[in-house]
């Protein structure tokens, strides 16, 4: 197959079933055919980069040059980005192909991608299941097909969060390992952009592109959180947990708590903080276009300016004890947690408020955490676990989760793939 082979394919395949899963916003087909054809003339002159015709798809926060940059917002329709991101511009130079944007949760706060601008998105793995969000048209892209990999966001576990419900693996880098520049922010301090992908390699190959990474570190040990922090999970999440402390065992770690905290108020602290400064970020464009914002996302950002001055100095003591427990918990080693305490659930209904009980321990920490798909439920829907490391040693995870890999399978494929 012919590097234009490869992306007529994955436009073809787009064409066939994203009006089915509502993962993209907008295709970007032409220069994706054009990018193709350059990176066929690389490949026969022997001159092929890293990521030659590999097709990528972005989350709708991330600028693309000349498509929207809307967040997943009705306010922001018709902001055109005039150049790329940092991130999407190295993989462009590393010969990567942008095949488009991708649905996203209405301004990256929540996580189901049922968004009521740009249509809800699904899951391949289930009929009429959310594929999580924020980036939960990045994780359905990349599970159905439609793409080799996706850019996503990772604020509260807005990467980490779709790859377990759809079954990819999906990194959120050290905060700062990847540029911010033509991201829209919605929390400085927390917002990392990461690949997801459906298998491990793909993810080093897109994150060597865009950052500088270090060597892969020995991981010297494997820290658990003491009684899951309190974080009551379905069963098929359980085994899946339970599954991987066996492969750790069997690949000759000893599992020990290391943590101890209630994980349910480090993700409200961390809730109230992204809703006050997304809240700020995003003021003067809802006193301008307020129509081109849903009651929901009105709601969530209202929440935060309600907090008392009290409330929300307790919120910024927890983040800062947090991250002070979970740095030292990890050490040298590496934690491991589930993902998200359920699996995919139907779209159309409330959202549990849990989603990011788990995943908020590396964001509010800074620390990288790699999503792993760990098998599937009673009802075959993916679920995952995350193994977060030192700062900067995204590679020393990576390097873990291949060990990993030949006991709990790899990605997960949809019924219909």
């Amino acid at each position: 197959m012919t590097a234009s082979d490869h992306i007529d394919e994955l436009l073809a395949r787009i064409r066939a079933r994203d009006p089915g899963l509502c993962a993209f916003i907008e295709v970007d087909a032409q220069r994706a055919r054009d990018a193709a054809a350059e990176s066929a003339r690389r490949i026969a002159a022997g001159a092929a980069r890293p990521l030659e015709a590999m097709g990528v798809a972005i989350k709708a926060n991330i600028d693309v040059a000349g498509l929207e940059t809307s967040a997943g917002m009705a306010a922001r329709r018709g902001m055109i980005a005039s150049a790329d991101a940092d991130a999407v511009a190295r993989l462009r130079a590393a010969g990567a192909v942008i095949l488009g944007t991708l649905n996203m949760q209405e301004a990256a706060l929540g996580a189901d991608t049922d968004n009521p601008w740009f249509g809800r998105a699904f899951n391949p793995h289930g009929a009429g299941r959310t594929p999580g969000g924020s980036s939960g048209g990045s994780g359905a892209a990349v599970a159905a097909g439609l793409c080799d990999a996706a850019l996503g966001t990772d604020t509260l576990g807005s990467v980490r969060i779709p790859a377990a419900y759809c079954g990819v693996y999906g990194l959120k880098p050290t905060h700062g390992a990847i540029p911010q520049h033509g991201l829209e922010l919605a929390a400085a301090g927390l917002d990392t952009i990461g690949p997801l992908a459906r298998d491990l390699d793909t993810i080093a190959a897109l994150f060597h592109a865009m950052a500088s990474p270090a060597p892969a570190q020995p991981i010297s040990g494997i820290g658990l959180l003491a009684g899951l922090g309190g974080v009551t999970c379905e069963p098929g999440v359980l085994a899946g947990y339970q599954r991987t402390l066996a492969a750790l065992r069997a690949e000759g770690f000893a599992p020990e708590d290391r943590l101890t905290l209630e994980a349910k108020a480090v993700r409200h602290a961390g809730f109230v903080h992204v809703s006050r400064e997304l809240g700020d970020r995003l003021a003067s464009l809802l006193a301008a276009c307020p129509e081109g914002f849903s009651d929901s996302l009105k709601f969530l950002l209202d929440y935060g300016r309600k907090c008392s001055p009290d409330e929300v100095a307790r919120s910024e003591v927890v983040l800062a004890e947090t991250r002070t427990a979970v740095i030292a918990a990890v050490g040298d080693g590496a934690l491991l947690l589930p993902t998200a305490p359920q699996a995919a659930f139907t779209q159309g209904g409330r959202a549990p408020s849990n989603q990011a009980d788990f995943t908020s321990l590396a964001s509010v920490a800074g620390l990288p955490a790699l999503a792993i798909p760990a098998g599937t439920d009673g009802d075959g829907m993916p679920v995952g676990v995350q193994l977060i490391g030192a700062a900067g040693n995204e590679a020393g995870l990576i390097a873990l989760a291949h060990r990993l890999e030949p006991h709990l399978g790899g990605a997960i494929a949809p019924p219909t793939n």
